[in-house]
């Protein structure tokens, strides 16, 4: 029983991403309006898609800038990568749990606002040499 654990969690750790990412959770935004603006860096470089969170004008990039920070960051510390060249490979928002809320209407009755949030995730990785 133990050894087929054991053999288990070794294919686990052989088959893992060993690319860089970051994950933000319970990032309270809308997924709709995070994936408008993850559509815009994906597949760009890292220096460029910073530049385009910098200067969008959207309420996903500031949170987008720290997530793609970080990555940049555990791709340089931990894997010893160089952060000019790292491209955004993957990055997806999913929907995190939903915040309901009540507002008051008319006759006493109520309307329901759903607040949503994000779970957004960046991977980063090494561009090939030309």
């Amino acid at each position: 029983m133990a050894k087929r654990l054991r053999e288990k969690s070794a294919a686990r750790k052989e088959n893992a991403d060993k690319r860089p990412s970051a994950t933000a959770k319970y990032v309270r935004i809308s997924p709709d309006k995070v994936r408008i603006v993850l559509d815009v860096i994906r597949g760009k470089k890292y220096e460029e898609a910073l530049a385009i969170l910098k200067f969008t004008r959207k309420a996903a990039c500031e949170p987008l800038i720290k997530l793609l920070n970080s990555a940049a960051a555990n791709a340089e510390n931990n894997l010893n990568m160089d952060k000019s060249t790292l491209y955004v490979a993957e990055c997806y928002a999913n929907a995190g749990p939903i915040l309901k809320r009540i507002r008051a209407r008319a006759k006493g009755s109520a309307a329901r606002i759903n607040k949503r949030t994000s779970h957004i995730t960046i991977v980063l990785d090494e561009a090939k040499a030309e």
